[in-house]
């Protein structure tokens, strides 16, 4: 049963850089809200919203944590999203389901490298904003200057609708300058807080600002527009509603200021959370699609259409097991019914539903349409499915994920844990799209890929503390082949004789480089004549595949050869597949040996967005790594590099590049082609092989 009208629904997330206050903000707003009776400090480990263990060591937020709270006559979802980059994957699956987030900037940083990175990820899902400039009160905090990077840097239509009263250390309280009056602060509690008029020092400099904002609000708004160029004075309400329509529309950035730590501004930014954010109403409806037919479809905004949610995360609870956040976009999902999943195609039942107040659990009886909550039971469903009524199917849009930038080995430290780890890496991967696992059969590694060191080390972390698994992680070795560089004839012949009856195999064959690169190893028969019967032919194919698993330089597998049975001979006896087996791979070994066989290495296809100062320094890096540059472009405000890297130049990348680019570069990488090794490179790589006994030599 729905408690709060839709209009007065807000789901916000809370996104930012590393260390710009996030987690702060929301402990304030849960205290100011009375969702909470004490602030939670992050600095003491003791932050509501960081429950995590790691979180609390390092004072740092590492998963996403959902909350709700009331503030005058709205009910504001909040999601407190992490900054490090290493968890981007958090910010992006919250957003995919909010319909506004504030976004929080340190005065003194301004616009930091991962503020870059959460605004893009904002823009790609249409996400309304309002913008919260924090730590006001400190040394070298400078607000003008931060509203000229949210400009400048993120291209935003952005204008202040408050101005700090006091600097630094003085910071005392805010004017509005909508409604254009002072809020001073009289207490550290940010609970004593008294209503004034703007002192006559501060007059110039507020009219300077109210101008500008009515400005940026004019291109938004054709009635501010007609004032704004008439001369005629706005009204605080038409002013206000203006600011709305650009906010819900996401034409325009209104940027309010405080101090979360020093307890001032929260109060302010709870009213334009709920005056100028979104409610589920203001958006365009959702859209789907049709499982049956594939077509388009918009999705009911009503408690009584179809059931239609998305599960958005997955947690792991150590009392009821997995638990799903869930948004829904339409109908009523109700504790003790089943549900559908469109994506799996599997029916489920929700056996309970609750509210999330971080790691702490809400019964409910239902989640309405809008509503943010997390369902109990579900077995099958993972995150990015879609949950419906069965009788009214519908499919949402998949979610993104960012894939995995750096990876390592990883094993138990006693070999009676393996199981245990890899039901424990299994569950992890399920909460977390952006880590995955995978077992190289090549080398005989399990890899584990994640998007930076601090995600590895934290699923290690929680791999020991949470599932009781000691493990060892290394680098992983990069998977090279081998192939020639000309072509050749070959013979292979097998004979042996022990008394009886012995073996005989004889084949000749022509091995040539493929004329395109990755089309493996194929193999053709041109035997006229029957100079090999029919039935011996499948036995020397499978010699040649067999074979080609070990090269001649190093024993990594041999790839991009076209292989051609031309003669070869047998013996009525003595002949056997086994002895066409053996002489087909004996001839595959000593032609690779005549035909010059090189090393192949696997060559990344990579893409890095960087501001244009750090252009140089990246192009230079990427050089010294044996990139070859493919193509450079700019859009908007940064500047995207192509380029084609081999992987052995990758591994320490994500590091590296942070820090020539202060973090603010990003980059994905997708395999795209193996290409020879340079001589010199080659030389190291089969001496290692060498010295650690993994060349494996065929007689």
């Amino acid at each position: 049963m729905r408690n709060i009208a839709l209009d007065k629904l807000r789901n916000i997330g809370i996104i930012a850089h590393i260390d710009a206050g996030k987690t702060t903000t929301t402990e304030r707003i849960l205290f100011y809200t009375g969702r909470t009776y004490k602030i939670g400090e992050v600095h003491d480990g003791a932050a509501t919203m960081d429950w995590m263990v790691q979180e609390q060591e390092r004072g740092i937020t590492i998963t996403a944590a959902a909350t709700t709270c009331h503030w005058k006559d709205c009910n504001i979802n909040i999601i407190d999203t992490p900054g490090h980059v290493d968890f981007t994957i958090e910010v992006e699956r919250s957003l995919k389901v909010l319909d506004g987030a504030v976004v929080v900037f340190c005065g003194v940083g301004g616009v930091e490298p991962q503020s870059e990175t959460v605004w893009r990820q904002a823009d790609r899902y249409g996400v309304p904003r309002l913008c919260f400039v924090n730590k006001m009160d400190r040394t070298g905090s400078d607000f003008g200057e931060a509203i000229k990077q949210i400009r400048e840097k993120l291209g935003a239509n952005a204008a202040a609708i408050q101005v700090p009263f006091g600097h630094e250390e003085n910071f005392k309280g805010l004017v509005d300058i909508v409604d254009m009056k002072l809020y001073n602060y009289k207490d550290d509690l940010g609970k004593d807080m008294e209503i004034k008029e703007i002192p006559a020092e501060m007059q110039e400099e507020v009219a300077k600002y109210r101008n500008e904002l009515v400005e940026k609000v004019a291109e938004v708004d054709d009635k501010i527009l007609e004032a704004f160029l008439s001369g005629q004075a706005v009204s605080n309400a038409d002013l206000k509603k203006a600011i709305r329509v650009g906010v819900v529309t996401s034409r325009f950035v209104p940027v309010l200021c405080g101090s979360s730590f020093k307890n001032k501004g929260i109060q302010l930014l709870l009213d334009a959370v709920c005056d100028y954010l979104p409610s589920p109403l203001d958006l365009p409806a959702a859209k789907g699609t049709d499982p049956a037919t594939g077509e388009f479809e918009e999705i009911k905004l009503a408690d009584d259409a179809p059931l239609c949610a998305l599960c958005f995360k997955i947690a792991t609870d150590p009392y009821v097991g997995k638990i799903n956040y869930v948004r829904i976009y339409s109908g009523t999902l109700k504790s003790g019914t089943y549900i559908y999943n469109s994506t799996k195609r599997v029916r489920e039942r929700v056996t309970k539903l609750v509210k999330m107040h971080a790691n702490r659990q809400e019964i409910v009886d239902s989640l309405s349409t809008g509503e943010i909550g997390a369902a109990v039971g579900l077995k099958e469903t993972k995150t990015g499915d879609t949950i419906c009524d069965e009788g009214n199917q519908i499919l949402l849009e998949a979610m993104r994920f960012p894939e995995p930038v750096i990876q390592q080995s990883i094993e138990p430290k006693s070999k009676d844990a393996q199981e245990k780890l890899g039901m424990a890496l299994h569950k992890l991967a399920e909460e977390d799209p952006s880590f995955r696992i995978t077992y190289n059969q090549e080398t005989g590694q399990s890899l584990m890929a994640g998007m930076g060191q601090l995600h590895l080390e934290i699923i290690v972390d929680r791999l020991l503390r949470e599932f009781n698994v000691g493990v060892q992680v290394g680098t992983p070795q990069v998977a090279y082949r081998e192939t020639i560089k000309k072509a050749v004839n070959s013979t292979g012949k097998f004979i042996q004789q022990s008394g009886g009856r012995g073996q005989y195999g004889h084949c000749v064959i022509e091995m040539q480089p493929q004329e395109t690169p990755g089309a493996g190893i194929t193999f053709e028969n041109k035997i006229k004549g029957g100079a090999i019967p029919q039935e011996f032919i499948p036995a020397v194919k499978q010699g040649i595949m067999e074979t080609s698993k070990s090269g001649v330089i190093a024993g990594y597998p041999v790839t991009d050869i076209a292989v051609t049975l031309v003669d070869g001979s047998y013996h009525d006896v003595d002949s056997s597949e086994l002895a066409f087996k053996m002489a087909a791979g004996m001839a595959l070994t000593d032609g690779m040996r005549k035909a010059h066989p090189v090393l192949l290495e696997p060559i990344m296809d990579m893409e890095v967005i960087v501001p244009e100062e750090f252009m140089g320094a990246v192009i230079g890096d990427l050089s010294s790594r044996r990139a070859k540059i493919i193509s450079l472009a700019k859009k908007l405000n940064v500047n995207i590099i192509k380029a084609h890297i081999p992987l052995a130049e990758t591994f320490n990348y994500a590091t590296i590049s942070r820090s020539l680019t202060q973090g603010r570069a990003s980059y994905t990488m997708e395999p795209s082609f193996y290409a020879e090794v340079p001589s010199h490179i080659a030389e190291k790589i089969i001496s290692g092989v060498a010295s650690t006994g993994n060349a494996r030599r065929i007689q």
